[in-house]
């Protein structure tokens, strides 16, 4: 369902339109053909990373790279997180010359569509932003696919800056998987870091400027109010937009 026609991605339509048709929201067809009966992926209460990063007193300011699905969705829920300073829908794993949704819809850019957030370490650890991506954020034990969207650019991946952030992710899934909190093992993958590319402008707070939009009601509303639930010291009501240039 996620692989729209050539001929509907290269009708000629304003980038809102084209956002509309061949964005994440394509899931919104299912929806609507399944009378909105999906769900968002079910939140689990996650135990924090075991081993996390030390911060020194000159670090103010960090970056890591995660990809769990819809980055509508994902963006959305980092938005809300304190400490989170920005949050920036993008694509990560591929070229340069493919980092625009319609080859990454293709499903064979290499990309996934990835969030780039940036934080303060002082207020909140790269671990502590794992444990809102694997118990919020998204399902980590789907293979390529997130709720109604499949293909491997909805994969579940991350991208680790350094080695800190590759040693605590690596170590916090065998964590995971050794607790069983899931019943099956994750199927996250750790990918090395070749950059990142920030979506189109209309991809940009989504969430937040279409909150009434049927696939963000049904697939990524709810991951806020989790957010809310699971982790409420961390939990912003106000959410953080990001300025990213348009492309």
């Amino acid at each position: 369902m996620d692989n729209l026609s050539t001929k509907a991605r290269q009708a000629s339509a304003t980038p809102w339109i084209k956002g509309l048709l061949t964005a994440c929201g394509l899931g919104l067809l299912l929806l609507l053909g399944q009378n909105l009966a999906l769900s968002s992926e079910a939140a689990k209460v996650v135990p924090p990373p075991a081993s996390d990063e030390q911060v020194s007193g000159a670090e103010h300011s960090a970056t890591a790279v995660f990809a769990g699905g819809c980055f509508w969705g994902v963006q959305g829920v980092f938005q809300h997180v304190r400490g989170v300073t920005d949050v920036v829908s993008g694509y990560a794993g591929g070229g340069r010359d493919t980092a625009r949704y319609d080859r990454v819809s293709e499903g064979d850019t290499g990309h996934a569509e990835s969030v780039q957030i940036t934080y303060d370490p002082k207020q909140i650890t790269y671990g502590k932003l794992l444990q809102i991506f694997f118990s919020v954020a998204h399902d980590p034990t789907e293979l390529n696919r997130q709720g109604p969207d499949s293909g491997t650019q909805y994969r579940s991946a991350i991208f680790p800056a350094n080695d800190m952030q590759r040693k605590i992710a690596q170590a916090y899934i065998g964590q995971i998987d050794k607790s069983k909190v899931f019943g099956k093992p994750l199927a996250t993958r750790i990918e090395t870091f070749h950059g990142f590319y920030p979506a189109e402008a209309y991809h940009q707070n989504f969430l937040t400027r279409n909150p009434s939009y049927p696939y963000i009601v049904v697939n990524d509303l709810p991951k806020i109010d989790d957010l809310k639930r699971l982790f409420p010291s961390l939990y912003g009501a106000q959410p953080v937009l990001t300025k990213v240039a348009s492309r």
